[in-house]
């Protein structure tokens, strides 16, 4: 995705994207024309692949958002607009030969544009100069994101030349909320076998690989329920690297934020699986796949999270990194909310302390709670809850084997477990932790017990052994087991 946004980007320039430029262009467009569904629809119309990419980019362009839709239109002069009769558009200027020429007719009119697509709602006009920067970044960010996902364009004209009427309304799909998550996104070897065998012993067992990690994990099932969802986390350029980028696109997850480091590995996670879900991991990673403050500090970032209506945070960056998310979170006037996963334990975590009353809700197993007390770890997980509330935290969950303890100010209670066929399972926290926001960002209110109900149901919808994410519930999924749950009572 990044390699098409970068290729895309460039060939806005001069006059436009065109079979020609492609043709004579120096830059290296082989990743582009590489796509499937660039191939496939050269194929289908019989056609070489560099007259295939405007026809594909023109169509996937109608699926934006309307904003995005303008500056692609322009920057790449793919004409789409010329669809629209009578609209007072003058084509001269918005697609002309020069780039400095499209951007200044966009910027300045950018109200005309957005009316001619039947916007109610117009935002404010960038300047061409944010135009050049974060506007058009996150317009190439969002079409190349559907023209590197592969099962995305399945349709398109019957022969070459053929255009479709322009929608009546070019609007994004409405969702509940918008969620950015931070977390580790890893190739997992997932190993099934009978019992986890002892020093010295051996057990049999199958093998498979999948995308997985708790950020990649979490991110998934916050999108499977709907909501907007973004990624930032740090992957290798290497062949696993654009498995996850292709796999987190497939599942409508926005990965433009996603740090690529170039000559490093993709981190890489092994779970020992045994036949009643419970799982033990080793993680290898290269010290160098890892976010840095520098990336923290990032304008796109920091806005990210302000645009946000909830963060999903989990404990796999080092402290420092945590430490500032935190903090940004707690700079904000209108802040979004906070579910913190506090695994894996973190050194010394009371410098995390002062930023803890930023957190609405801290989600981990009861030794993932303890592990945030140093020191308490023969006392009672209410008593570590009890401690935690005291440092700030609003509501801690103690999530384990299917079953949920909540302690806030709101709800103290113990959620009856559904009935389940394992005892746990991999992916069960990151649908509790996606569940309970989908709750919550969707009714804009605090938690009260159904919510905790509801997440903990989603839990026992992961019960599967294999691909992790794949598990992640739909609304309908938990809804279902929320039925069950409800007659066996």
């Amino acid at each position: 995705m990044v390699a098409v946004r970068n290729i895309l980007t460039r060939l806005g320039k001069r006059s436009g994207l065109s079979s020609d430029r492609l043709r004579t262009t120096e830059i290296d467009v082989d990743p582009l024309l590489g796509l499937p569904a660039v191939r496939r629809h050269a194929q289908r119309v019989g056609i070489e692949r560099e007259e295939a990419v405007l026809p594909v980019v023109r169509e996937l362009a109608r699926q934006l958002s309307p904003s995005s839709l303008v500056i692609v239109d322009a920057v790449l002069a793919l004409g789409l607009l010329r669809e629209i009769p009578d609209a007072g558009i003058d084509f001269e200027h918005l697609y002309a030969p020069d780039l400095g020429e499209r951007r200044e007719y966009l910027a300045e009119q950018w109200m005309l544009l957005h009316t001619a697509l039947r916007v109610d709602h117009v935002p404010p006009a960038p300047s061409v100069r944010s135009l050049r920067g974060s506007h058009e970044w996150r317009a190439f960010s969002e079409l190349a994101a559907l023209v590197a996902n592969e099962s995305i364009y399945n349709a398109g004209p019957a022969h070459p030349g053929h255009s479709l009427p322009m929608p009546d309304v070019v609007e994004p799909p409405t969702v509940p909320g918008t969620v950015t998550v931070f977390g580790d996104a890893v190739i997992d070897h997932i190993y099934r076998v009978d019992h986890i065998p002892e020093v010295g012993t051996s057990a049999p067992g199958n093998f498979a690989e999948h995308p997985g990690g708790k950020g990649l994990n979490r991110a998934v099932a916050a999108a499977r329920l709907g909501l907007r969802v973004q990624l930032i986390t740090a992957i290798g350029d290497d062949n696993a690297g654009r498995r996850i980028l292709d796999y987190l696109c497939s599942e409508n997850v926005d990965t433009s934020l996603v740090k690529v480091v170039p000559d490093a590995p993709t981190p890489v996670t092994g779970l020992l699986v045994t036949s009643t879900g419970a799982a033990s991991t080793i993680g290898c990673r290269d010290y160098r796949i890892r976010l840095s403050a520098q990336d923290l500090r990032s304008p796109v970032i920091r806005a990210a999270i302000e645009k946000s209506d909830a963060v999903l945070l989990t404990f796999e960056q080092p402290r420092p990194i945590i430490e500032q998310v935190m903090s940004a979170v707690r700079r904000m006037d209108d802040r979004p909310l906070l579910v913190v996963h506090p695994a894996p334990p973190v050194d010394l975590p009371q410098y995390l302390y002062q930023h803890l009353d930023v957190v609405d809700c801290l989600v981990g197993t009861s030794t993932d709670l303890a592990a945030m007390v140093p020191g308490t770890n023969t006392i009672s997980a209410a008593d570590t809850a009890l401690r935690l509330r005291a440092l700030g935290v609003r509501s801690v969950c103690a999530v384990e084997e299917f079953h949920c303890t909540v302690w806030s100010d709101r709800v103290n209670a113990e959620i009856p477990p559904f009935p389940a066929a394992l005892e746990d399972s991999p992916g069960a926290q990151a649908a509790f932790a996606a569940a309970l926001v989908y709750r919550l960002v969707s009714t804009h209110r605090p938690a009260d017990g159904d919510d905790y109900v509801w997440a903990t149901a989603a839990m026992v919808t992961t019960q599967s052994f294999g691909d992790v994410p794949e598990a992640m519930p739909s609304i309908s999924d938990i809804d279902r087991i929320v039925r069950l749950g409800s007659e066996e009572h």
